[in-house]
């Protein structure tokens, strides 16, 4: 057998192991309730484009991708903010990129939440990592990117092993993100997830509201000290959540995606 034979055999069988996978694949996958109100569908959330010239083809395809949704759109706007600083927006997200630093992160995104209901949200990028191997892949700028700016919309992950077949999903986990199956885009399910979360429309609307406490805007949230108390971890420790909980139902809520090797929750250099 030659190599391209091999080749083509490896890939029909992964996709065929993809396909035996439906109870990962078709877990519920919502970070908790978290959700954007609205009073209509589809509804569109301005995604602020605080990125440079490397990041924008992602940030134009995950807007792309994201947008096929039927109960959801996305448009990039002039971002409200800088990379380094990448503050929110009250009533949209905030996409960003900048040499954040060794601590530990290739992805961070967050959202202010007042009960169930987004408020605003920020999706960054860390080029100290995404700027050398193997994060400064083409596959890994689309995969992170993709679920980034998802977890703003309030989509957590079909699965967190990321030795597991590949489910062809951004919201999975994985150490071969193209694949094959490619984890570069969504798939259908985090669609049907999407219509799941955003079945029933609300009497008003978070989207351009107020911010619930605009001097939490003011602190500096991509250190791993500001960001409350973990209250999940994946097993291999790779994906984790934390909770900053403000009282009165409004909280800033933190999902990290750790880099190879750096998946300790807290750092030394905090």
């Amino acid at each position: 057998m030659t190599k391209t034979q091999q080749k083509i055999l490896l890939r029909c069988t992964l996709l065929a192991s993809a396909a035996l996978l439906p109870a990962v694949s078709q877990a519920d996958h919502a970070w908790g309730s978290y959700h954007w109100a609205r009073t209509s569908n589809p509804f569109t959330l301005k995604l602020g484009d605080n990125v440079n010239s490397t990041w924008d083809p992602y940030l134009v395809t995950a807007s792309n991708d994201w947008t096929a949704s039927s109960v959801l759109n996305t448009t990039i706007v002039a971002g409200g903010t800088t990379g380094r600083k990448c503050r929110p927006t009250s009533g949209r997200v905030e996409v960003c990129n900048a040499a954040y630093g060794n601590n530990g992160w290739l992805g961070l995104a967050q959202i202010w939440a007042s009960g169930s209901h987004i408020t605003q949200g920020t999706a960054k990028m860390n080029d100290t990592y995404h700027n050398n191997p193997p994060y400064n892949s083409a596959a890994y700028r689309r995969l992170v990117m993709c679920q980034e700016v998802a977890h703003d919309f309030g989509l957590d992950h079909q699965d967190e092993n990321q030795t597991n077949a590949n489910l062809g999903s951004c919201m999975d986990y994985t150490n071969d993100p193209d694949g094959p199956p490619s984890n570069e885009h969504p798939n259908a399910h985090d669609f049907d997830q999407l219509v799941a979360m955003y079945s029933h429309l609300d009497s008003t609307t978070t989207v351009g509201s107020l911010p619930f406490a605009p001097s939490a805007m003011h602190l500096d949230f991509d250190k791993p000290s500001r960001w409350g108390q973990l209250v999940h971890q994946s097993a291999d420790q790779r994906s984790a959540k934390y909770e900053l909980d403000f009282g009165g139902g409004n909280k800033i809520l933190t999902h990290v995606f750790w880099a190879e090797g750096h998946s300790h929750g807290r750092h030394q250099n905090d």
